[in-house]
Protein backbone atom coordinates (compact mmCIF):
# COMPACT_ATOMS: atom_id res chain seq x y z
CA UNK A 1 0.00 0.00 0.00
CA UNK A 2 1.64 3.47 -1.02
CA UNK A 3 1.26 5.48 1.37
CA UNK A 4 2.56 9.13 1.93
CA UNK A 5 3.70 11.94 4.15
CA UNK A 6 2.20 14.83 6.07
CA UNK A 7 3.46 16.97 3.00
CA UNK A 8 3.07 15.45 0.30
CA UNK A 9 -0.19 14.66 0.84
CA UNK A 10 -0.74 18.13 1.31
CA UNK A 11 0.57 18.97 -1.78
CA UNK A 12 -1.61 16.54 -3.96
CA UNK A 13 -4.74 17.85 -2.46
CA UNK A 14 -3.62 22.01 -3.05
CA UNK A 15 -3.74 22.63 1.15
CA UNK A 16 -0.75 23.17 3.73
CA UNK A 17 0.75 20.45 5.82
CA UNK A 18 -0.88 22.10 8.81
CA UNK A 19 -4.38 21.72 7.37
CA UNK A 20 -3.61 17.74 7.07
CA UNK A 21 -2.25 17.93 10.45
CA UNK A 22 -5.59 19.50 11.96
CA UNK A 23 -7.59 17.00 9.54
CA UNK A 24 -5.66 14.17 11.13
CA UNK A 25 -6.08 15.67 15.07
CA UNK A 26 -9.74 16.13 14.04
CA UNK A 27 -10.22 12.20 13.29
CA UNK A 28 -11.05 13.69 9.12
CA UNK A 29 -8.67 11.60 7.55
CA UNK A 30 -6.92 8.73 8.66
CA UNK A 31 -3.27 8.69 9.62
CA UNK A 32 -0.79 6.00 10.60
CA UNK A 33 2.82 5.84 12.26
CA UNK A 34 5.67 4.44 10.31
CA UNK A 35 9.12 3.04 12.24
CA UNK A 36 9.97 6.51 13.47
CA UNK A 37 6.81 7.18 14.64
CA UNK A 38 6.22 10.10 11.67
CA UNK A 39 2.24 10.21 10.61
CA UNK A 40 1.83 8.93 7.68
CA UNK A 41 -1.23 8.95 5.47
CA UNK A 42 -2.06 5.39 3.60
CA UNK A 43 -3.14 6.12 -0.01
CA UNK A 44 -6.54 4.57 0.40
CA UNK A 45 -7.50 7.39 3.23
CA UNK A 46 -6.10 10.19 0.80
CA UNK A 47 -7.74 9.13 -1.88
CA UNK A 48 -11.32 9.04 0.06
CA UNK A 49 -10.49 12.36 1.52
CA UNK A 50 -10.15 13.83 -2.02
CA UNK A 51 -13.53 11.65 -3.40
CA UNK A 52 -15.45 13.68 -0.99
CA UNK A 53 -13.74 17.12 -1.62
CA UNK A 54 -14.66 16.40 -5.27
CA UNK A 55 -17.99 15.47 -4.78
CA UNK A 56 -18.52 18.83 -2.26
CA UNK A 57 -17.16 20.61 -5.49
CA UNK A 58 -19.66 19.02 -7.96
CA UNK A 59 -22.62 20.08 -5.91
CA UNK A 60 -22.21 23.69 -6.21
CA UNK A 61 -22.82 23.88 -9.39
CA UNK A 62 -24.92 21.27 -12.36
CA UNK A 63 -22.40 20.20 -15.43
CA UNK A 64 -21.72 17.38 -17.62
CA UNK A 65 -18.20 18.32 -17.25
CA UNK A 66 -16.07 16.97 -14.36
CA UNK A 67 -12.84 18.50 -14.21
CA UNK A 68 -12.89 21.50 -12.18
CA UNK A 69 -9.49 23.84 -12.11
CA UNK A 70 -10.14 27.00 -9.29
CA UNK A 71 -7.31 29.76 -10.09
CA UNK A 72 -6.28 33.01 -10.96
CA UNK A 73 -5.58 34.65 -14.47
CA UNK A 74 -2.35 35.25 -15.23
CA UNK A 75 -2.39 35.93 -18.62
CA UNK A 76 -4.66 37.05 -21.56
CA UNK A 77 -3.50 37.33 -25.06
CA UNK A 78 -6.59 38.97 -27.42
CA UNK A 79 -6.37 38.46 -30.93
CA UNK A 80 -8.77 39.78 -33.77
CA UNK A 81 -11.31 37.01 -33.49
CA UNK A 82 -9.76 34.60 -30.58
CA UNK A 83 -7.75 34.82 -26.87
CA UNK A 84 -5.59 32.65 -24.70
CA UNK A 85 -6.10 32.79 -21.75
CA UNK A 86 -3.69 31.40 -18.89
CA UNK A 87 -5.13 30.53 -15.56
CA UNK A 88 -2.76 29.22 -12.53
CA UNK A 89 -4.49 26.93 -10.54
CA UNK A 90 -2.19 25.44 -7.59
CA UNK A 91 0.89 24.20 -9.24
CA UNK A 92 -1.42 23.48 -12.34
CA UNK A 93 -0.82 26.15 -15.66
CA UNK A 94 -3.82 25.85 -17.72
CA UNK A 95 -3.66 27.61 -21.04
CA UNK A 96 -6.97 27.55 -23.29
CA UNK A 97 -8.26 29.23 -26.59
CA UNK A 98 -11.62 30.63 -26.30
CA UNK A 99 -13.31 33.87 -28.17
CA UNK A 100 -12.62 36.79 -28.20
CA UNK A 101 -15.82 37.66 -27.35
CA UNK A 102 -15.72 35.17 -24.40
CA UNK A 103 -12.88 36.81 -23.48
CA UNK A 104 -14.69 40.30 -23.26
CA UNK A 105 -17.85 39.38 -21.71
CA UNK A 106 -15.86 37.31 -18.67
CA UNK A 107 -14.06 40.79 -18.50
CA UNK A 108 -10.38 38.69 -18.37
CA UNK A 109 -7.41 39.82 -17.11
CA UNK A 110 -4.68 39.15 -14.93
CA UNK A 111 -4.96 38.93 -11.24
CA UNK A 112 -9.38 37.82 -11.64
CA UNK A 113 -10.06 34.43 -10.49
CA UNK A 114 -11.64 32.01 -12.62
CA UNK A 115 -12.10 27.56 -12.94
CA UNK A 116 -10.85 26.31 -15.64
CA UNK A 117 -13.88 23.78 -16.60
CA UNK A 118 -12.12 20.74 -18.11
CA UNK A 119 -14.50 18.30 -20.33
CA UNK A 120 -11.86 15.69 -22.00
CA UNK A 121 -12.44 12.41 -23.75
CA UNK A 122 -8.70 11.97 -24.32
CA UNK A 123 -6.63 12.09 -21.06
CA UNK A 124 -2.95 10.45 -20.59
CA UNK A 125 -2.75 9.37 -17.48
CA UNK A 126 1.28 8.79 -15.89
CA UNK A 127 2.85 8.20 -12.50
CA UNK A 128 5.66 10.43 -11.31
Amino acid sequence: MHTYRMRDAAALLGISADTVRRLVDGGRLAAERDEQGHRIIPGPALADYARQLHRTEREKGVSSARNRLTGIVTEVVLGDVSAQVEIQAGPFRVVSLISRESAEELKLEPGVPAVAVIKSTNVVVERP
